[in-house]
């Protein structure tokens, strides 16, 4: 591990509580300071196009701020059919999000970039994940909305929570994508900054 490395400090521009528990499991010390953007769509911008945009401009955000820092900033959306999904504005939403997509198929999209403020090297990457529903009654959505009070997660999905138990079958490379934070792909962005020690 290099001097330079250590001497940088590592930032997560995002101010999820599920980014933070999931950076903690890397056992590197690092700072929150949450991106003030606007994170609308652009026009007809698909899925990955915008949460790549958004992670960037996440870690960008507060670069300023932090002149010798690795950066890191993420976004996610959920897609079912050719509809994105965001977080839910209400229970409403959340009713109708998750009625939909009962019985079928949909796709998270999560990019993580990390970018270095002293250096202005950014790596970016986008990873997929699917995640098929079980067959939902009104019922087991209201419950499931009245414990998890998933407002905050995009497509209503709280897979770290009772959220795993609407589901049949997940697929994908990288399990912590799925709850927001692709750490198999940031562990390699860390290991190209020189934080973190490539294995033996």
């Amino acid at each position: 591990m290099s001097k330079t490395a250590l001497k940088q400090c590592l930032v997560l521009a995002s101010s999820s509580p599920f980014r933070r528990r999931l950076l903690q499991q890397l056992n590197l010390p690092f700072r929150v300071i949450p991106a003030d953007i606007d994170e609308s769509r652009m026009g007809l911008e698909d899925p990955e196009t915008l949460v790549t945009r958004l992670s960037v401009m996440k870690a960008r955000s507060v670069a300023e701020s932090q002149p010798n820092s690795l950066l890191i900033g993420s976004d996610q959306v959920a897609v079912h059919g050719s509809q994105i999904l965001g977080k839910p504005k209400d229970r409403d939403e959340a009713i109708s999000q998750l009625s939909s997509a009962s019985g079928s198929t949909v796709r998270l999209y999560t990019g993580v970039a990390l970018f270095n403020s002293r250096t202005r090297a950014l790596q970016v990457k986008v990873v997929p994940f699917a995640v098929e529903f079980r067959k939902l009654s009104k019922e087991a959505i209201e419950r499931y909305l009245e414990i998890e009070r998933p407002y905050d997660c995009c497509g209503s999905l709280k897979a770290d929570g009772l959220g795993i138990t609407l589901l049949e079958n997940v697929t994908g490379d990288d399990p912590s994508a799925l709850i927001g934070l692709p750490l198999i792909t940031l562990t390699r962005m860390l290991e190209t900054e020189g934080m973190l020690r490539r294995p033996v």
